[in-house]
């Protein structure tokens, strides 16, 4: 049985680089909706978006990395950006954060370049997806299968390619919940 969005808890997982569009307009859906979001970041109280390459809004860290629990969240959303997930794979606790999410079979959502940090938990092989173009081949030679799609589901696992497809995202998102 799915879970009530309005029950759920999504975790945004995201350092400074972030494209905002990509955290804010899921956030703005989810919220809507009635669930939960907690933005989590490592070791800082705020992080920086970025519309493109260009630096935006700085927004508040709920929860900081280190003190985040996985089983405390129904399902985790990777913004991309450029810089956001390039940094966010190199943190350990990041990585094992993810991990539990594969591990029990919960909602992993990720747009644009965010999939980029799904390459570190060594479980995309055999997975469906897409992403934005630049990071295909990364995607491929961790064992997944991409394709050019706005949006794609497999298992507990959302990916989507762009800004552009954001409503895309999102419907597929509060699918998974029953909405």
């Amino acid at each position: 049985m799915k879970k009530s969005i309005k029950k759920a808890k999504f975790a945004f997982l995201l350092c400074d680089g972030f494209e905002e569009s990509e955290m804010t307009e899921p956030r703005k859906a989810l919220e809507k909706a009635g669930a939960t979001v907690h933005l989590i970041s490592p070791g800082t109280n705020k992080v920086q978006a970025f519309r493109h390459h260009k630096r935006s809004r700085e927004y508040p860290v709920h929860v900081k990395l280190e003190a985040a629990k996985a089983g405390d969240y129904d399902a985790v959303v990777l913004p991309g950006g450029v810089i956001n997930p390039d940094k966010l794979r190199t943190y350990k606790k990041a990585i094992k954060f993810i991990i539990a999410f594969f591990k029990h079979k919960k909602l992993i959502a990720a747009i644009c370049h965010g999939p980029q940090t799904l390459i570190e938990t060594g479980k995309l092989k055999g997975y469906k997806m897409t992403s934005y173009h630049s990071i295909k081949t990364d995607l491929k030679n961790a064992g997944a299968t991409w394709q050019n799609k706005k949006v794609i589901v497999d298992r507990n696992l959302i990916t989507s390619r762009q800004p552009q497809d954001i409503p895309a995202f999102n419907k597929a998102i509060l699918k998974q919940f029953g909405k």
